[in-house]
C-alpha cells in the first residue's frame, strides 16, 4: 500500500515544485503542471508538464557522469499513486545559493548583458557577436537564486567565491562545464542544440557536493533545433521560450511593462508547449513518452 501524500510534511512550494518531508534524510519533489514565464507563474497549466520534467531529469540524472540528489527509482513505494511519474524521492541536502547557469550560445539575458557591456556576467567577450552566436567554448554564467516572484540576476565569478568560497566556486564551475559539455553533444547527436542550461546543486551531510532539483528540462534548458540553426535570428525552440514569445507578441495583448500580470494561453499554445516538451524528451532520451510511469502504473 502506498502512502498518502497526507502522510508527509509540505516544506515549500516553488514556481512549479512542491516539497514535502519523508523523514529526516528524504524528500519528495513533485513536479506540477503549473508554467512560469516573466517570473509569473501563468494561471494556464500545461497537460502532461510534471510528468515529462521528472522523466527528463530522470534520463539525465543517469546519462551525465555526477553525483545527484536521486534516492530511490521513479516507482518508489514512497511515492504516492497519484503522483507516480511527477514524483521522486531525493536526498535531504543544504543547498547552495548559486544558480549554475552554462552558455554554450549568445541569447536571453546573456544577450542583453553583452549588448550593454560587451561581457557577460563580467567575461569579456569579442565584438560582433549576435543573436545565438556560438561561444569558442561555454561560459559559466552564475545568477543568484532568487525568490518567488522576484528575478534571478546575472552576478560575476567573484561574487560566486565571495558567497561559498574558492574551493567550492571552482568545484560548481567545473562541474556545471563538465556536465553540460557531456549533454550537449549527446544531444547534438539527436539534432538538438543545448544552447544553454542551468542547475542547482547542494551539500550531504559528508560534504559532497550533488547535483539536485531538475536538470536538462525545457524549462531549465533552451532546446534548438539543429538542423533550423541560424545566426543572428531568434531560434525555433522546443523548450518554454515558445511561450515567453507568445506572451510578447501583439496576439498575447499583453504589456511586459505594464501592472498587469500575463493573460491565459490559448488552447493551441498549451497543446503545441506540450508537443514541444514531449518530442524534447523522446528526441533525447530515444524513448517514448508513452511508457513513462505514470498512476495505475
Amino acid at each position: 500500500m502506498r502512502p498518502a501524500l497526507s502522510d508527509y510534511r509540505h516544506l515549500a512550494s516553488g514556481k512549479v515544485r512542491e516539497m514535502y518531508r519523508i523523514d529526516d534524510e528524504h524528500l519528495l519533489m513533485v513536479a506540477s503542471d503549473r508554467i512560469s514565464a516573466f517570473d509569473y507563474v501563468l494561471d494556464s497549466t500545461i497537460p502532461d508538464k510534471g510528468r515529462i520534467l521528472t522523466a527528463m531529469s530522470v534520463f539525465f540524472f543517469g546519462f551525465v557522469d555526477a553525483p545527484n540528489h536521486l534516492a530511490g527509482p521513479p516507482d518508489d513505494p514512497r511515492i504516492p499513486e497519484e503522483l507516480l511519474g511527477r514524483a521522486l524521492v531525493v536526498r535531504q541536502l543544504d543547498m547552495l545559493p548559486v544558480e549554475c547557469v552554462a552558455r554554450g550560445y549568445l541569447t536571453g539575458s546573456g544577450l542583453l548583458d553583452y549588448q550593454a557591456t560587451g561581457k557577460v556576467c563580467g567575461i569579456p567577450l569579442p565584438p560582433g557577436l549576435v543573436e545565438a552566436s556560438r561561444f569558442a567554448a561555454p561560459l559559466f554564467t552564475p545568477a543568484t537564486k532568487a525568490a518567488l516572484g522576484d528575478h534571478d540576476e546575472n552576478i560575476s565569478f567573484a561574487h560566486v567565491i565571495e558567497m561559498v568560497g574558492a574551493v567550492r566556486a571552482n568545484q560548481l564551475r567545473d562541474r556545471t562545464l563538465q556536465i553540460y559539455l557531456q549533454a550537449a553533444d549527446h544531444a547534438l547527436t539527436t539534432g538538438i542544440i543545448i544552447a544553454d542550461t542551468k542547475f542547482e546543486f547542494g551539500i550531504d551531510r559528508d560534504g559532497n557536493l550533488l547535483l539536485a532539483d531538475e536538470i536538462f528540462t525545457p524549462d531549465s534548458s533552451r532546446y534548438w533545433p539543429a538542423d533550423d540553426y541560424r545566426i543572428g535570428v531568434v531560434q525555433t525552440s522546443f523548450d518554454k521560450q515558445f511561450v515567453r514569445n507568445w506572451l510578447t507578441s501583439p496576439e498575447s495583448g499583453w504589456d511586459r511593462a505594464g501592472a498587469l500580470p500575463p493573460p491565459p494561453l490559448p488552447d493551441d499554445i498549451i497543446e503545441a508547449t506540450r508537443r514541444r516538451y514531449i518530442s524534447a524528451y523522446e528526441r533525447i532520451s530515444g524513448m517514448s513518452f508513452d511508457n513513462w510511469i505514470g498512476p495505475g502504473a
